[in-house]
């Protein structure tokens, strides 16, 4: 690869100007929505993740800021370091994969919940949100949970993924939104979440899981638990347990899983089509039949 060619939408030299360093190897790890992966090995040494392409800076900006604002009071290791965010790449440090234990799945469930236990100024948060390349409404809120969730990430994924449902199936959500205090369990204070916490976000490297990739907001903290059981997370029953003790959660927290996993399946619904509407048909008509 010569020195002026590009790898999504930057090349070596601007990323050496962007890190201070010139680069020595660049690895392609393939693609992932409108952006490419890389791995890219520096002249002194060091490894990096790089994350480039024709996504809008905003994607990147979004990334970038939550991972800051996550990793801020985080335990170590959860949150990567940013080390570098332009119109064009995100840069973080490169994490070597392991497999996940039970003792590490129990760490995780731990430090999951000390960065639970950071408060957050509202729901919602200061800077335009993306999930995937999607745009998330961050509006700022100071009122109830449910009532954000339901304007906020409910109804906005239902208008874009609602062509792939029947009008039946679109009433049934719209009235899981109609009576969503009806569903959202105990108020509960914003809390610094990660907003996209299902497995393929979690890195396993020296014992510890590593949050990537995150959509992160003043939340609730039970959504990013449910993330993590919506696709399977390794040792789920060991994360929870360990989350559980060390920051109780709310009586009939199992039963909203479904409602915190409605948003993420819409998005799905939203990106990928009619492959997730049963998954959405089905977890509307488990929130709605939770409360009879």
């Amino acid at each position: 690869m010569t020195a002026h060619q590009s790898f999504g939408h930057i090349d070596q030299r601007r990323l050496a100007d962007l890190l201070g360093r010139p680069v020595t190897a660049v690895r392609n790890l393939g693609a992932r929505h409108s952006w490419t992966l890389h791995r890219v090995t520096l002249a002194d040494g060091l490894e990096v993740f790089v994350k480039a392409g024709s996504a809008r800076a905003e994607v990147f900006a979004a990334e970038a800021a939550g991972l800051l604002w996550l990793g801020e009071n985080a335990p170590a290791h959860l949150v990567p370091e940013v080390l570098a965010v332009s119109d064009g790449s995100l840069v973080l440090p490169w994490i070597s994969a392991d497999e996940p234990t039970p003792a590490a799945a129990e760490q995780f469930g731990r430090d999951l919940a000390v960065l639970h236990t950071q408060p957050a100024p509202c729901y919602g948060a200061d800077w335009p949100g993306y999930i995937a390349d999607l745009p998330l409404d961050n509006t700022p809120s100071h009122g109830s949970w449910a009532q954000w969730y339901a304007q906020r990430r409910l109804t906005p994924f239902l208008r874009l993924g609602g062509t792939h449902l029947a009008p039946d199936e679109i009433r049934a959500v719209e009235q899981v939104i109609a009576d969503i205090d009806r569903f959202a369990g105990p108020p509960e204070p914003p809390r610094r979440i990660h907003g996209d916490l299902w497995s393929g976000n979690v890195l396993w490297s020296h014992g510890h899981g590593v949050v990537i990739d995150p959509a992160a907001h003043g939340g609730h903290r039970e959504t990013d638990l449910a993330m993590l059981a919506l696709f399977g997370t390794p040792h789920l029953g060991r994360i929870l347990a360990a989350y559980n003790e060390t920051l109780p959660l709310a009586d009939g927290w199992r039963d909203r899983i479904p409602l915190h996993q409605l948003h993420p399946l819409l998005v799905h619904l939203a990106l990928f089509g009619a492959g997730y509407r049963q998954q959405v048909v089905d977890t509307t008509t488990a929130i709605l039949t939770s409360a009879r």
